[in-house]
């Protein structure tokens, strides 16, 4: 997969205005729509749910990439897929050994199935999964806020899972994403980034989300 999926995340939008921060993401040359999920329990911090995620799909013909930081994520799997979720991305820490079962929930609503891991866990705890899920989000920062600093030994995870897994597989990059991290994640072997920080303080949406690419 020769292109660079960018999914700017919603986190660092404009809440009030949610509708046309989606719609300046269309215009300015965005793949997907990166949806973050947080419990306060998972991680500290608490977003949204699926009723948000309903009220974005209304709007928007893009991709939603639902990220979901949560604990018990098989209880939330049918209200994301319902909502209109296009890819759920699940963390194994949040699962364990249940993981292989979320994926095959996921994938029972007819959408893509992920797998994140942050970063202290390591690569090797998900191998397993490689051929069963669609995607991999490897996390280059803590979970749970916004606008954290690029963790470049997380992101030699990239090179380790591309270089055992299957060549279909969508290797995803979050956290302290930019235009000079985002060279050093490509170089890995990623092929989609998300971005949120970075994209909307830019003057120009346009040029953030091409020089991802």
């Amino acid at each position: 997969m020769s292109k660079i999926i960018v999914a700017p995340s919603i986190l660092s939008s404009d809440f009030a205005n949610l509708e046309s921060e989606i719609k300046k993401l269309e215009q300015n040359g965005a793949d997907w729509v990166h949806i973050d999920v947080m419990d306060g329990h998972f991680v500290p911090n608490i977003t949204i749910g699926a009723p948000v995620v309903k009220a974005i799909r209304r709007v928007t013909k893009l991709p939603l990439d639902v990220h979901l930081m949560i604990d018990n994520p098989e209880k939330y799997i049918k209200d994301f897929a319902l909502a209109g979720a296009d890819y759920i991305t699940f963390h194994y820490e949040a699962a364990k050994d249940n993981a292989e079962e979320i994926i095959n929930l996921i994938k029972s609503y007819n959408i893509k199935a992920g797998i994140s891991i942050k970063p202290k866990t390591s690569t090797i705890e998900i191998k397993k999964y490689l051929n069963l899920v669609d995607l991999v989000l490897v996390m280059t920062v803590e979970p749970g806020f916004g606008g954290q600093k690029f963790m470049t030994d997380c992101a030699k995870k990239i090179k380790e899972i591309k270089d055992c897994a299957p060549q279909s597989l969508i290797i995803e990059a979050d956290g302290g994403i930019n235009n000079q991290t985002a060279q050093y994640c490509k170089e890995l072997g990623v092929n989609a980034l998300v971005a949120g920080n970075y994209i909307y303080s830019q003057t120009n949406m346009k040029e953030a989300v091409a020089s991802l690419r």
